[in-house]
């Protein structure tokens, strides 16, 4: 059989709940204000951070990325930055038209919110969660800053087991503005070096060496980086990039210059600098699954920011 796989930064897809309330009595507050309350404090739900209210994903953009995967018709698409459980089955539902019967998230570490989810048209069997995962070198802190999301695949009957998928979403390269650049950028590095590494331990621990695996995700940094170095070139683990020379659904936008390689799924624009076009976004095949591979392509978005994401994504096929 053949199955697509691929691999969505779906770019902060917030709930669209709303509600409404009568309002019993109005609650006198500081001078010159006035303060309501729920009298039954379990009929809503609200997410906020920072203390803002989370807004949803506007609906245009939810409707594009929808688009986008449709047009792709994946058997299994791994996606990252969806609030929780509720959102990525109301989005499957609503913009999806329940073109998937499996949904799968867990709420990880992320103190914005954005959690590593999974859709799958065939069954699925085991759902682990490694969010309370640690590194030996600081075992007071948890090492991902998500999640890294393993799910094993099944086969239309259940009979057997297809491939195990890691689903991750490494720590970001943005260092707020009220920090310092060099030391901020030495410690998202650290930490991103870290996940690399226990990531590589985890998989290393949980399959055996003829096992069909595959690792991907939102890596935030492109696949020559040291940071991911441990998890890509670990001889135990042998991984293949499945995404150096992908095709495009459509030629990229034109721009000054044009990205080198097919291979971006991220484009980063810094005032007075040319753009740079980086693969984000990857899928890494055990050394079972590598010859199984059968093609590779990515959604090319048809403006610079990007199609309702600011991540392009990508996905292979696999013959099995």
């Amino acid at each position: 059989m053949k199955l697509k796989l691929g691999t969505f930064n779906l770019n902060n897809l917030f709930s669209r709940w709303n509600f409404t309330g009568a309002i019993n009595a109005a609650v006198p507050a500081a001078e010159g204000t006035v303060s309501y309350q729920f009298s039954d404090a379990g009929s809503y739900k609200l997410r906020t951070y920072q203390g803002r209210l989370v807004k949803g994903k506007s609906a245009a953009d939810t409707q594009t990325i929808a688009d986008r995967i449709r047009s792709m018709d994946l058997d299994v698409i791994a996606v990252q930055e969806v609030e929780d459980v509720d959102t990525l089955r109301k989005f499957n539902t609503d913009n999806l038209g329940g073109m998937y019967s499996s949904v799968v998230l867990v709420e990880g570490n992320d103190d914005r919110l954005i959690d590593v989810g999974l859709l799958s048209k065939l069954p699925i069997g085991a759902v682990t969660s490694w969010q309370k995962a640690v590194h030996a070198s600081d075992t007071s802190t948890l090492v991902f800053s998500r999640d890294l999301l393993e799910v094993q695949i099944l086969s239309k009957n259940r009979s057997s087991t297809l491939l195990t998928l890691f689903n991750t979403h490494l720590k970001s390269q943005f260092v707020p503005y009220n920090e310092d650049p060099i030391a901020g950028k030495a410690a998202s590095d650290e930490r991103r070096t870290r996940q690399a590494e226990k990531i590589r331990d985890i998989v290393l621990a949980r399959m055996r060496p003829d096992s069909r695996f595959a690792i991907v995700g939102d890596m935030n940094d492109v696949p020559s980086s040291a940071c991911l170095q441990p998890l890509v070139a670990d001889a135990g683990l042998g991984v293949a990039n499945a995404l150096t020379s992908p095709i495009e659904t459509r030629p990229p936008k034109a721009d000054d210059p044009m990205p080198a390689s097919t291979a971006w799924t991220h484009r980063f624009k810094e005032s007075g600098q040319p753009a740079r076009y980086e693969l984000y976004d990857q899928v890494w095949l055990s050394p079972a699954l590598a010859p199984r591979q059968s093609g590779a392509w990515v959604d090319r978005r048809t403006k610079h920011g990007g199609d309702g994401s600011d991540h392009d994504p990508a996905w292979v096929e696999l013959d099995l």
